[in-house]
């Protein structure tokens, strides 16, 4: 056969394209560890120290359990221990973690703020193309929910039994069950932040509960269908559609998460709620005042429905960088409406920086034994209360 003799044309042309795909897989394969290292940092790395008090106690709490955590927005394989970011199976193992509320990302503002964001913009894109996602979940955010919730479903295929799925009471009383006999072993349960991934259409709530969706954010960092976020531009009440998505969701035994809603959108709820109201992730106002938490009006129509109230783990929850500020958070509202109706609302992964990863979840029992709170309290805290509203409101 004769040689062929390439043009350089053709010769530059390969070498460009050469580059070009090992341009595309480098930035595939560094760049979105790379943001998740940026955007999850913890101050205090591992391993943590408690006091033997704290360690006994918690080692003795047969459900701890958190109702917020974004680790599915990045592409980390949650099946693998690692050295970054809050939290992964193995982590969530080694702190005794029974149930993680998973709870998914499906559209961000660009210009990110607490005050005053509109809803017109979307910085998602990009990194679900970097991360090498599905196309159809570039640009609609019903398939980046659904999107997640399969990585989430194959995470636990491919975990070996140590991460469970919930979706049912069922689901939840027959794991309980196993896991008396191996605590090897964690679940999750889906929520959605935000519920413009229904784009407006209440027959897209099928599509969600099918695929196992259990709670619902109603807003996230900006107005939309539903009604008012505490960071959009109008903040109002609830609306038409919002009105109907309530009725439905409680019809399909779907929590309703009043995280980053408008003081008029959780008070509109409350006029109709007829079953327990969720906030998944939240500072109280009482120990530090701003936008994004709660005064006590409002905690106390949360409490007065049978609700929970997820104490969050970041500094602009709790006005500070440590487990002693969580823990005041815990104790005034569980002086406020209750320790029934106090829980875990870490906001794990949620691009915050919080004091310690998943495994200093013990360091919060060490302040709250300092603040006087009794075991019994402690343990509700800790995940019971969760998992007796979850028992008694999941689908069945």
């Amino acid at each position: 056969m004769r040689p062929q003799n390439f043009s350089p044309i053709f010769k530059y042309s390969v070498i460009g394209f050469a580059i070009l795909m090992s341009t595309i897989i480098a930035i595939h394969m560094v760049v979105p560890e790379m943001i998740d290292k940026r955007m999850n940092k913890v101050t205090l790395l591992p391993p943590y120290t408690v006091s033997p008090e704290a360690t006994k106690l918690y080692d003795s709490l047969d459900f701890v359990s958190d109702l917020h955590s974004d680790v599915l927005l990045w592409k980390r394989d949650i099946n693998h221990q690692h050295q970054h970011g809050h939290q992964d199976i193995p982590r969530m193992i080694e702190a005794n973690v029974a149930l993680q509320g998973f709870t998914i990302v499906n559209k961000v503002p660009r210009g990110l703020n607490f005050d005053s964001n509109p809803s017109d913009s979307d910085q998602l894109t990009l990194p679900f193309a970097i991360q090498g996602r599905p196309f159809s979940s570039w640009y609609n955010l019903t398939e980046r929910v659904l999107t997640q919730i399969n990585e989430l479903e194959q995470y636990a295929i491919d975990s070996g039994g140590r991460l469970k799925v919930i979706k049912t009471k069922r689901d939840l009383s027959t794991y309980l069950i196993d896991r008396t006999e191996n605590n090897n072993m964690t679940a999750a349960f889906i929520g959605i932040e935000g519920a413009q991934a229904l784009h407006g259409d209440i027959k897209t709530l099928n599509d969600l509960s099918s695929a196992g969706v259990t709670m619902i954010g109603l807003t996230h960092f900006f107005d939309n269908e539903v009604g008012g976020s505490a960071h959009g531009i109008v903040k109002g009440g609830i609306t038409e559609f919002g009105r109907l998505l309530i009725s439905e969701m409680e019809k399909r035994n779907i929590l309703v998460d009043l995280s980053h809603a408008s003081p008029q959108l959780i008070n509109d709820v409350l006029s109709i709620a007829n079953k327990p109201l969720i906030v998944s992730h939240t500072g109280v106002k009482g120990t530090c005042d701003n936008i994004r938490n709660l005064s006590d009006d409002q905690l106390k129509g949360i409490a007065s429905t049978g609700g929970v109230i997820g104490i969050a783990m970041f500094e602009a929850a709790t006005c500070g960088t440590d487990a002693k500020t969580i823990a005041s958070a815990i104790k005034y509202t569980s002086d406020l409406v209750g320790a029934q109706h106090v829980g875990l609302g870490s906001d794990f992964d949620g691009a915050v920086t919080t004091a310690f990863d998943v495994t200093g979840l013990p360091k919060i029992i060490d302040e709250l034994l300092k603040l006087g709170i009794s075991e019994q309290d402690i343990r509700l805290i800790m995940g019971d209360n969760i998992k007796r509203v979850l028992l008694k409101n999941l689908p069945d």
